[in-house]
């Protein structure tokens, strides 16, 4: 079994995707959770991804055209902000996110927390019942401690009658570990 933080993030997510489902990946990176939703949903699903650099794009479509043998996914080179104009609320099964920066890219170049948290809310909104937002949260290194803290407060204050909220850790890896997410929507 991978323990590596996307892999136990997909674990989580997996149980709360079927076949025909419509999910979202809001910072598609170089496409290996795309990837994952979109095997996932199959041919008869739909995948929706965000990010703001073209390059995040193109190596996203390189991945898929290998990866995947039909067209099941849209690929959009706009703030993950925006999956509301792309969703109807209550219609999605999981939205996967992983904050930080593109890897291999410009650091300076990273998730933020405003814009995070505005797109994780919008996420919660377009969630259905049962639905799952996964959430790796990326700190160490040059980047990252302001938004890991701002996102940490914000999932804390969340109503419990509303969405169970998981966050574990990599509790014996030094030099600020990966910190993954689990975010359902009960009601």
């Amino acid at each position: 079994m991978n323990y590596q933080i996307t892999e136990w993030c997909h674990r989580l997510a997996e149980n709360h995707i079927e076949p025909g489902d419509l999910c979202i990946d809001a910072t598609m990176g170089n496409g290996n959770d795309t990837r994952f939703l979109c095997q996932r949903v199959g041919p008869a699903g739909r995948v929706l991804a965000f990010d703001i650099q073209q390059a995040a794009l193109e190596q996203t479509e390189k991945r898929l055209r290998e990866a995947v043998d039909y067209r099941n996914y849209e690929l959009h080179l706009e703030s993950h902000e925006q999956m509301g104009r792309y969703a109807r609320e209550g219609s999605v099964s999981c939205i996967l996110f992983n904050l930080g920066y593109l890897p291999g890219g410009d650091h300076r170049l990273a998730t933020k927390a405003d814009s995070t948290i505005r797109a994780m809310e919008e996420g919660l909104r377009l969630l259905k019942q049962g639905g799952a937002m996964s959430v790796c949260i990326y700190s160490g290194g040059d980047s990252g401690f302001e938004e890991r803290n701002q996102v940490l407060a914000w999932l804390k204050e969340l109503d419990s009658r509303r969405y169970l909220v998981l966050v574990t850790e990599y509790y014996n890896r030094p030099k600020n570990p990966p910190i993954p997410v689990l975010v359902v929507k009960l009601k």
